[in-house]
């Protein structure tokens, strides 16, 4: 399981699927789904279901788990003698761009460079500090006539950072937030190939999530699940970090707590952890979780919603890194949450 999961996880590393453009990682994860579920389809804005049915007595009820595919990265907005000026998708960390290489989706894949003018040709107030995205420039080191011909305006621009993996646990690479839990809940869907589970299982790889929450919002509209449960990463605990909001990665994923959360979701998905023996922080998250459980829980008359959290460093960077323990035990406990739902569930959740 590990290995099948480890190199999906490698692939989409390597693969662009920038927010609101995500076809290259769908047909992967489609890919490694496929065997292990029993319909696949797409939404029209782009976010894949996959259901396994359950065995229970039909109507069925359904769980949602809902892990985002898409990815921050830039697309061209001019084209200025021969380099090319970016406008960020997502969000992005100035701090550590320039230098970084990056792949140019032209009218063929460029490789490029992510260059920053000098210090005396910005504006005065924008000399000290990180430069701001909108000052950058990628140099695929071609002539400007060239670069005419094969670069305009709307192609996008992706992290070409390979993936590495660093002592015995740890993952390195771009788009781990957040297609570290798309392998986290491949890796759920291949524990249930051992285990039955009485609820139907949508598997959503959802679209937008970085840019408008698009997917989620109505994937959840169109599935109208019982439950549903968002995977995405936190904030890994590092030196200079706060340790009142930050994680320990390899100690195990997060279960939120807030306004944004079911109170009897969250019971459950800690009773599965500890049947399971997965370690489970609290995350407390007093306002909008910044996942695609704002979405999920407003979708119709409303979703009983949990969230889990894999603890990231270097969050909305070319070089984030994660525990793939953490990455494993998430899948684990996405597995057991799910076998153990009863028939009564439903009726069991309170929100005290």
């Amino acid at each position: 399981m590990g290995d099948v999961m480890l190199n999906l996880l490698k692939d989409l590393i390597r693969l662009p699927g920038l927010s609101g453009h995500e076809r290259p990682a769908q047909e992967r994860i489609q890919a490694a789904w496929e065997p292990l579920v029993d319909e696949l389809s797409l939404s029209p804005i782009g976010s894949l279901h996959a259901l396994k049915r359950g065995s229970g007595a039909a109507p069925r009820p359904s769980v949602l788990v809902a892990t985002h595919m898409d990815a921050i990265g830039m697309m061209v907005s001019m084209l200025d003698q021969g380099l090319l000026r970016v406008a960020e998708i997502g969000g992005l960390e100035p701090r550590v761009l320039p230098g970084q290489p990056v792949t140019v989706h032209g009218r063929r894949d460029l490789p490029g460079l992510l260059v920053q003018p000098p210090a005396h040709a910005l504006p005065a107030e924008d000399r000290k500090g990180p430069v701001p995205v909108k000052y950058l420039m990628v140099d695929i080191g071609l002539p400007p006539a060239q670069v005419a011909r094969l670069v305009r305006p709307g192609d996008l621009v992706s992290f070409a950072q390979e993936p590495f993996e660093q002592g015995e646990d740890r993952l390195v690479g771009h788009s781990l937030d957040n297609r570290a839990s798309v392998a986290a809940l491949t890796a759920c869907l291949l524990e249930l190939q051992q285990r039955t589970h009485l609820w139907d299982l949508w598997s959503v790889a959802t679209a937008q999530e970085e840019e408008t929450l698009g997917g989620a919002l109505t994937s959840a509209f169109a599935l109208r699940p019982t439950v549903a449960i968002a995977v995405d990463v936190t904030w890994a605990r590092a030196p200079g970090l706060p340790e009142h909001r930050t994680f320990p990665m390899g100690d195990g994923p997060t279960n939120a707590w807030g306004p944004n959360i079911h109170p009897g979701v969250h019971q459950a998905l800690k009773e599965a952890a500890g049947r399971v023996e997965v370690p489970l922080a609290l995350e407390p998250l007093p306002a909008h979780s910044g996942t695609d459980a704002f979405a999920l829980q407003i979708a119709g008359e409303g979703i009983p919603t949990g969230v889990l959290g894999i603890p990231l460093l270097n969050m909305h960077t070319p070089v984030e890194a994660v525990s793939i323990a953490d990455i494993r035990r998430t899948g684990r406990l996405l597995a057991e949450f799910v076998a153990g739902l009863t028939a009564d569930f439903l009726q069991t959740l309170t929100l005290d």
